[in-house]
Formats: structure tokens, sequence, C-alpha cells
């Protein structure tokens, strides 16, 4: 173990990573056999990696199994980074995955979970002379559930907090000497909050996939703003529910010219993606520095100031002064405490920018609503065949293929597209094996909804700065600049009837004294008794998406509701315990049995609402009108369910407490296009429909070519050409050959 703490800490992790679980004495057989590595290069000791020195991020995971086993992976190479990475440092963050499968969790006591787990989160984990404990966690959601079906999607972070390696004795550590309370302290003051659950929540704020704005804050004014109420026909302030003022600017603040030219433009998810793999146009091309002419109209961020933590978004404004940002009071998500005198770590991160909106698809939730709209299904039916005969010519058409590959550029890192774009043939072997994938899995989406629709987006909103929009006008920038006109608006993942949104988009020129010619957003009105995200699922402008359709046909058959969603239920209870009464050490068994319950025995009511929700709506949408009385009382179980699930939606962010769905709204039988394993009925609405069309479309138009060898390999052995040398090499040097291609044979693995 000694020996293992002298060596650069990748390639300890390695070695450890090598042995699986077993012990490192069982699987080494000596320490100087470890010594030898030390001066070895790293291409050389791990060649599976083409460059080790790269400016990627490393990641570091270790898989727990119920009876405490560690096994470690990685390290891996990643594009993005976190802020917490940033500060510590990548080889000081270690990800923890607990195994869940074979313990019946469901018939154990809240408060029973594996010894083995409880003992790590107390102890840490041992990864050769450091030892990492227990700092915070994240729920990665259905994306990461996907992935390892045996393991949580609840992402659990550890850092390290000593050390006995002698490479890091002489090396200053950020966390050296500290507490893991004063650890936290560090990033924000957290310990001024009011309960465990929000506790958590705000620190999760550091593990956002972000890019550090390269600015000095101590040259930078951060302002405090008021929020812009909600004020009622008599000019009267309006409080929501659990007695909090309604505002029209929830999670929107300002930035200076200045400081937003300094941000990238094309910022998604922490990552920024350049002109070459995201919006090709032909003045891009022609001015290399376009994107820089004008900064982003709105930056979603985060920002770390002086114990303090804001999230929102920053709406340019070329009037303030320079080196300025403004924060609304609603950003502002964790107070600094005066009374503390540890330094914190302060930064703006840019989590995305508002950018070129890409032709925007609908979803099953839309397309119910929409349905009971008054749109007709010949319209979604028509739109589906256009959409399928698209992802079939993408083997053919050099524009349909980039479109396709472009919107699954997620799977294969968009090489598809850029193969295209570097003018690679379609019929090229690598271009229709990619096509095929793409296009299978485009078909999969249709299935479940994801229609492509002409003159929709999705574009990020904020408020009005002007102040002169009224009631239900709103102004949407695109390309060429504002439009005016009708617009359909809708917030994903909208339950109600009322969701949709019939508005009047206006041109403001007083808008452009703010932004220029920034463009891509929609700015809502800050005027009326109830701001119109929230009138949508209770959105709010921190970095929300909204979908914005001009199809002239959609705006031609949709009749609005009038309707709108206002939560019925009771203010939600906080059943935590008050941070203030909780020692050190009862706060970290606090967070210990926080993190086990949301991993191993997680809040299912979301789940079962939308699944229920999902089920009525089909049985809404195909029952006669000559039924009112049936009608009406599925309606009102649907509306009974929209608020339980958005209830649901907000409980782990403000009060921890469990929502439950009645007996009487679990719904047992599905539809058979939700492709449940038992209980389910062949559905005859739109939904159940398309996804029949989808299934029964001919497989043979999506069928996988066979893979051939370029015509250059297809030499023959005696015209000395590419394959006989190949082949020669085998015959002369078989253990050669193997040296010189299972390197790559690896690498494909």
């Amino acid at each position: 173990m000694i020996a293992l703490g002298e060596l650069e800490f990748r390639k300890a992790f390695l070695i450890l990573n090598y042995i699986g679980s077993k012990k490192l004495e069982e699987a080494i057989p000596s320490a100087d056999w470890i010594r030898n590595l030390k001066d070895l290069a790293m291409v050389e000791f791990e060649s599976e990696y083409l460059s080790w020195d790269c400016a990627r991020t490393n990641l570091y995971h270790c898989h727990v199994s119920l009876d405490g086993n560690l096994r470690f992976e990685g390290p891996y190479l990643d594009k993005t980074r976190t802020h917490l990475q940033r500060v510590l440092g990548d080889d000081n963050v270690l990800t923890v995955k607990f195994a869940e499968d074979g313990y019946d969790w469901k018939s154990l006591p809240r408060s029973h979970y594996p010894p083995a787990y409880i003992k790590i989160l107390k102890e840490g984990i041992p990864v050769g002379l450091r030892r990492y404990h227990f700092f915070m966690f994240k729920d990665g959601g259905k994306e990461a559930k996907k992935k390892e079906q045996n393991i949580s999607s609840v992402k659990c972070i550890f850092v390290r907090m000593e050390s006995k390696a002698s490479l890091d004795e002489n090396q200053e550590y950020l966390l050296s000497g500290k507490t893991i309370k004063e650890a936290r302290s560090m990033f924000m003051h957290v310990h001024t909050l009011p309960n465990v659950t929000q506790y958590m929540a705000r620190l999760s704020l550091i593990l956002s996939k972000s890019v550090e704005l390269e600015i000095d804050l101590a040259d930078v004014t951060v302002q405090r703003i008021a929020d812009i109420p909600c004020l009622d026909e008599n000019g009267n302030c309006v409080y929501d529910k659990d007695g909090n003022l309604c505002i029209h600017t929830d999670g929107t603040g300002f930035i200076s010219e200045d400081l937003a030219l300094k941000c990238l433009k094309n910022v998604i998810h922490g990552s920024y993606h350049n002109k070459e793999n995201t919006e090709v146009t032909s003045s891009n091309m022609l001015c290399p520095d376009a994107q820089f002419m004008e900064p982003p109209l709105l930056i979603q961020c985060r920002l770390f100031h002086n114990g303090s933590a804001a999230k929102g978004t920053l709406l340019l404004n070329k009037k303030l002064p320079r080196g300025t940002i403004q924060l609304r009071d609603s950003m502002i998500k964790v107070h600094p405490d005066p009374k503390s005198s540890i330094s914190t770590n302060n930064s703006l991160e840019v989590v995305a920018t508002s950018k070129r909106p890409r032709r925007a698809s609908l979803s099953r939730n839309l397309i119910a609503l929409l349905s009971c709209g008054g749109v007709p299904e010949d319209f979604f039916m028509d739109v589906l065949k256009n959409a399928l005969e698209d992802a079939q010519s993408a083997f053919s058409n050099r524009r349909a293929a980039l479109r396709v590959s472009l919107n699954c550029g997620s799977m294969d890192d968009l090489s598809a597209a850029r193969m295209i774009l570097s003018g690679i043939p379609l019929d090229e072997t690598s271009v229709q094996n990619e096509s095929f994938v793409t296009s299978k899995e485009e078909k999969k989406g249709l299935k479940g909804g994801k229609i492509p629709v002409n003159d929709c987006y999705y574009l990020m909103g904020t408020a009005d700065p002007t102040g002169i929009l009224e009631k239900g006008e709103v102004c949407i920038i695109l390309d060429n600049g504002q439009i005016s006109g009708k617009v359909l608006v809708y917030r994903h993942p909208g339950l109600h009837f009322g969701d949709i949104h019939l508005l009047n988009a206006r041109y403001v020129k007083e808008l452009e004294d703010f932004v220029g010619q920034a463009k891509f957003a929609i700015f809502f009105p800050c005027k009326g008794p109830r701001s119109l995200s929230d009138q949508m699922a209770g959105g709010d402008l921190d970095g929300d998406m909204y979908f914005v359709s001009r199809n002239s046909q959609l705006l031609h058959y949709f009749e609005e509701s009038s309707e709108r969603w206002a939560s019925k239920s009771s203010p939600l209870s906080v059943s935590n315990k008050k941070l203030g009464e909780l020692s050190d050490g009862e706060l970290e068994e606090e967070l210990h049995q926080l993190f086990l319950r949301s991993t191993f025995q997680p809040r299912s009511s979301i789940g079962v609402a939308a699944h229920s929700w999902m089920a009525m709506m089909d049985r809404y949408l195909t029952l006669e009108d000559g039924d009112p009385t049936e009608k009406a009382h599925l309606k009102e179980n649907i509306l009974r369910l929209i608020d339980i699930y958005y209830d649901a939606l907000d409980a782990p962010k403000k009060s921890g407490e469990q929502i439950e769905v009645p007996e009487e709204l679990r719904v047992k039988v599905f539809p058979h296009y939700m492709v449940k394993k038992k209980n389910s009925y062949k559905s005859t609405s739109i939904l159940g429909k398309i996804f029949d069309f989808v299934e029964s479309y001919g497989e043979e138009k999506f069928s996988q070519k066979e893979i051939q060898k370029l015509p250059c390999l297809k030499m023959h052995p005696r015209s000395g050409g590419i394959e006989s040398e190949v082949e020669g090499t085998a015959r002369e040097t078989p253990e050669r050959y193997e040296q010189c291609f299972k390197p790559q044979w690896k690498r494909k693995e």
C-alpha cells in the first residue's frame, strides 16, 4: 500500500481498477513490481487512451456491493466539468454508486439498510493511502438508471479529506485539516438553510456541468434588486397558497454587455459547442469570428459569491455600467453568513446560453393536450408520415441525413454529422451504419410521440425589462429579429388542459436598447395577477425552455382552454429537523439517512401520477361526446392527478414531504403504447394510432446494410497491395500481428 502511494494517482487508480474486487496484496506480486511502474509514461502505462495530457476531465468511479466490497473503475475522460471538480481537482472527487439488486427494499422498515453501506457512509472509502468521505448526492434521473439497471440513479459524491501517500504529503490541499461541514461551507454557506432537504438540494448546485466565465469577481459589482410582484386589479400584491409573494421575474436578472461578451455562445449542459458541430450556416463559415460579434442574449448560470449561491438566467442589459451583475432576490438560494470566517471559492459558472433553436418536436403530453384543444388526428398523422419518410431518406439524401444525425447527435458525439459535413459519400460503409443507427433511434422517438413540426421551437424564457408587454402578450426574438402574430406557448411537462397558451407576439422597439441585436429568447410580460410562466406547469425563468409554435395549422385548429391550472392542494409541510438544532454528527447522520431513502426507497408518486394521467387521458380522448357524466368524472380525476404530480415535483426541493397517490387514482390497466409488460389494452386514441403506424412501417426500409471493405482494400494478394501486406504479416509473425492490431480492437470494445 505504501508503494501504491508513491505512484501518480491516476496510475494507482488504474491498478485498483484492474484488480477488481480483489485485495491489493492478493493481486500484486510485490511492492517492487509497483515501484517499477513509477517512471513509466501514462501512454505506455495504459494504451487504451490516445492522450493522457489532454484537457479533458478525469472521472473516478467506485461501485459498492451489498457486502461492502469495492470495485474501482476509470479514470474515464469527459468533456464537461463541475464547479466541485474545478475547485478540488478531478482526482479528489470520487463518484460512488451503491448496488441495489438482491435486496428486498420494499418489505423492510424505512430505517433498515445494509450495515456495510452505513459503515462506508460513516468511515469513508480508502483508495490506496487516501481516504474519501461522503460529501453530497444528486439524483441522476432516468438516463443514469437506463445505463446501469442494477445501480441506483442517485449519484453519491465522496471527496478526499485525508491522505498518507508520499506524493500528497508536500502538496497543499484545500480541504486539509477541515471537517466535512467546513468543507461544504467553502463552496457556500449552506448551514444558513432551514432544513436538511434544502441543505442537500442547494449544495447540489456545485454538481451542475458548467463552463467557468473567466472573470475576476473581485472586480465585478454584484447588486441585488427586487423582484416585480404580481398585482391584482386593485394594485394589491398577490400571494400563493404557502403565503409567498407571487412574482413575474422568478429566477432572472441582468448582466452588463462587457461581461456577457466574455461568455462563449452555444454552451449546452456545461459544454461549449462550436460552429463545427452545431449550427452550421454559410455566414459562420465565411466569418469565423461571427459568433463573437454579439453576446448571448440569455445566460443560464450559477453564481457563487462570498458564501452566497444564486441560480437563474442573466439577461443582456446594455444600459448597465461595465462590470455589473444584477441578481433578483428570487435567484439567491443560499444567503451568506455574516458571522462566518470561512473564505469561499467565488465563481460565475455558465450552464447554458440562448442559441439558435432547431425544429422542435411534439411529445405525448403535448399531443394529448392539442387533441383536447381540437387539433384533428389527420394533422398528427400527416406530420408523422413526413417524419418517417425523412428518416428513411437519410440513406440517400444528404440534407435529411444531416438533420437526422444532428437530432441524434448525443448518441455518437455528432460523428455522423461531421462525416457528412466533411463530404464523405452517403454510401460509405461507416456513414451507412451510422445512418441506420440514428434512423432507428429516430423511429423509436416517433413511436413515443416525438414528432418534429415545422415552425416550432424551444426558447429560453425571461421577463420583459421594458414593462411594455401587456397581459397575454409576449416578445419573441428569432434569427431575423422580433416576430409578430399569434403563437402557441407550452412548457414541458405540462399536463393541464390550460397549460397551452394562445398568445400574441408583438414588436417592442424599446427592447433593443437593452439587448441590441442579440437573439433567441421569449419575453413574458410583468403585468397581471399571475406570471405567464407559472401558469404553465409552475414554470419559472431560471433557464426553463418553452415550446413556441407559429405553425399555421396548429394555430388554425387549436382552441385555447379557459381553465388555468391553480393548485388546490394544501400547503406542503416541512417535517425535517431544523439545521440549527443538529450537532455536526447528527447532521451527517441525517444526510446519510436522506441519501439512503432517496436511493433505495425513492418516491414513486411522480411516475405513478404521470402514468395514471396518461392512461386516463387516453380514455378521455376516446370517450364519445354522448356520455357527459363519465367524461366529467374522468376529468375530475385527471385534475386531481395533475395537482398531485406538480406537488410531487416540487416536494424534493421545498419540503421533502412524501406525496402519495390515492389508491382510487392509481390506474391498473394501461394503453398498449405505454409498453407495460402486463395489464394493457389496445388503444384507439391518436397516441395509439401513432404507435401502431410507426410499428407497422416497413422494417425493410430500416434494414441494416452489410458492411463491406472499401474498394481500395480489395486488392489481390499478388498485387502487393494493402491486403497482401497485412495478411503476409499475419502469416509470418502472428505475435507481431496481434501486437499491432489488438490495441485497436480493445479501444473499440
